[in-house]
């Protein structure tokens, strides 16, 4: 059975990672490339997008190939919670600091599921939260603050 290009889900999938691989790659131009042995900024960007729309070529290619179609409908509630907790998490960084941005992040986008434990919710935020110090601030150094004093 021949499937339109707009339902073959493999072909989409590499249609959206090429698109991506190409937005990364024209927004890391910018910057300086370097080589492989004196790295610049723009080099891992640049390599990681050429590495994702080489991806999305192979899975576009094997979607034109097996023309799986898409099953089901869009998901529009996790799609708007989800992003609205990215945007929230953006937001709040500067303004409030780490920590409450990352506990706004997880409890907004808990709101994407049907079947909400909070407990948890609150385990999984504490842990990420602990995560998330341990490498960004303590390991890498990066200088954010935690709060908002």
């Amino acid at each position: 059975m021949k499937t339109k290009l707009s339902y073959n889900l493999d072909f989409l999938a590499g249609l959206l990672m090429i698109c991506t691989g190409a937005v990364g790659f024209y927004m890391a131009l910018d910057y300086p490339y370097g080589s492989a042995l004196r790295m610049g900024p723009g080099y891992f960007p640049r390599v990681l997008a050429g590495i994702m729309i080489a991806f999305g070529v192979w899975i576009g290619l094997r979607g034109l190939r097996t023309q799986e179609p898409v099953k089901g409908i869009w998901g529009w509630r996790p799609l708007f919670w989800v992003t609205l907790a990215m945007v929230v998490f953006g937001w709040m960084m500067e303004r409030a600091g780490f920590v409450p941005s990352l506990v706004a992040l997880f409890f907004i986008a808990s709101l994407a599921g049907y079947n909400i434990r909070w407990k948890e919710v609150t385990i999984l935020t504490i842990v990420m939260i602990l995560f998330a110090w341990g490498v960004f601030v303590y390991g890498l150094g990066l200088p954010y603050r935690l709060f908002w004093w």
